[in-house]
């Protein structure tokens, strides 16, 4: 059975999957968009509970190995 997307669900998978697209954290799509984190966040939550596929997020790498040449 599959199920359709209703319009306000659509608009926040959108934005989701945008944002898995262009390979940016949901805070940094979040800030550029001129949408809330807490919403993005709470969507990508509530499509998850409700059986939708969501894209994985983008997670930059905290710490970068560098290499010290003397």
């Amino acid at each position: 059975m599959s199920r359709e997307l209703n319009p306000t669900q659509a608009f926040w998978l959108g934005h989701l999957s945008y944002a898995a697209a262009l390979q940016m954290p949901l805070s940094a799509y979040a800030e550029a968009q001129a949408v809330t984190l807490a919403d993005l966040m709470a969507w990508e939550n509530r499509l998850i509970v409700q059986g939708f596929p969501v894209p994985p997020r983008c997670h930059p790498a905290r710490f970068v190995a560098v290499e010290v040449v003397t």
